[in-house]
């Protein structure tokens, strides 16, 4: 995992966590949820907060959600579909201590 920023609080505030089923059905939609700030609450005002959130099967986008300080929680829950097994990653950006990555998820697809 890279991670940019402050250590070891800073990570515990800023860095992705995916939560999504371990096993899906080909085709069928599901939630992946990605939640920054789920040890410690990352600060969500004016002066600091989380630009957007980002999340990626494999080597493509799924989506990205912008976020505004102090109206939007900094979690997003994207619907997915899926054809094959992937593994999943997020990307959370902080205005005041940049982009900061997700351990990897992995996604079994059955048929």
């Amino acid at each position: 995992m890279k991670v940019f920023g402050p250590e070891p609080e800073g990570k515990r505030k800023h860095t992705p966590v995916i939560e999504a089923p371990a096993k899906v059905k080909k085709g069928e939609w599901f939630d992946v949820k990605v939640v920054v700030g789920k040890d410690i609450a990352h600060p969500n005002t004016k002066e600091h907060w989380i630009q957007f959130i980002s999340l990626w099967a494999d080597n493509f986008i799924v989506g990205r959600a912008t976020l505004e300080p102090e109206v939007a929680a900094s979690e997003v829950t994207f619907k997915v579909r899926l054809e094959k097994d992937a593994v999943l990653t997020a990307q959370a950006y902080c205005n005041l201590h940049g982009l900061w990555h997700s351990e990897e998820v992995k996604v079994e697809v059955e048929e």
